[in-house]
């Protein structure tokens, strides 16, 4: 019978073999559903609801939420944090990031199974308008790099952008070849709008690096932190290096 669980710590890694020495290739925020695929003494291997991603993760960093609670999360748009660090309060005090999952909010509470939580941060629910994403995108500036990270502590290129389109009430796939795959092929740069998604692949054409455009040819991207770089139909400028350091595969416009 199939199992059901939620998250009710503020970052779970997921990895890619259930071994604690094995890579993180995702993460679980606060919140967040999924189902579970298989089951082991000490690992679960798990699928995220929001984005289908799989993985394993420690049978101790989870709480098991039955299937009629898991449907009607997938019914509801999920309500989300908005702020780089806010603080939910049951019987302590929890830091959460941004971009955390608030199950069925209302009036400043959430719940996940009989727990409680206090929640009095700013949140963001719904679909938002493309010109919103800058503002997002300025809460992750200068994040160190993380490869399968989702939160401002630490994030990758296609993490980043998957929790600024999820933060504007878009949901898109994890890894950047995934979401090369979706939405609308621009042909030039000067088509493409602020928060439209640009890719870049290496020399054997495989999408290996994803940044979201921004104003006057700019992009910003997870390449070592968060940064601001310019964007021309070679790839990404870097201006400290003085050279490319991306070349630039195609355009897609998502919202």
């Amino acid at each position: 019978m199939m199992k059901y669980g939620i998250s009710e710590l503020s970052i779970v890694p997921i990895r890619a073999e259930s071994s604690d020495k094995a890579e993180m290739v995702n993460q679980v925020l606060f919140g967040e559903h999924f189902k579970i695929l298989e089951s082991r003494a000490k690992w679960s291997k798990i699928r995220l609801a929001h984005d289908k991603y799989e993985g394993w993760i420690c049978n101790k960093q989870w709480s098991e939420i039955d299937k009629s609670t898991f449907e009607e999360l997938e019914r509801n748009d999920p309500t989300l944090t908005n702020e780089l660090l806010d603080v939910i309060i049951s019987e302590t005090h929890q830091p959460i990031p941004l971009g955390s999952t608030l199950p069925f909010f209302k009036n400043n509470e959430c719940w996940i199974n009989k727990n409680k939580y206090s929640f009095k941060g700013e949140i963001t629910k719904g679909i938002k308008e493309k010109y919103n994403i800058k503002e997002n995108v300025m809460l992750y500036l200068n994040t160190p790099y993380l490869w399968g990270g989702r939160t401002p502590f630490g994030i990758d290129c296609s993490g980043f952008t998957q929790m600024i389109y999820r933060l504007n009430g878009k949901e898109i796939p994890r890894d950047a070849n995934q979401q090369s795959e979706i939405g609308t092929t621009l042909s030039f740069i000067e088509e493409s709008k602020e928060g439209d998604l640009a890719f870049f692949d290496n020399s054997e054409g495989k999408i290996i690096h994803v940044g979201i455009i921004l104003e006057n040819n700019f992009i910003i991207h997870a390449s070592g932190k968060v940064r601001i770089d310019r964007l021309d139909q070679q790839g990404i400028f870097n201006s400290k290096k003085r050279k490319h350091t991306h070349k630039l595969r195609l355009i897609k416009s998502i919202l």
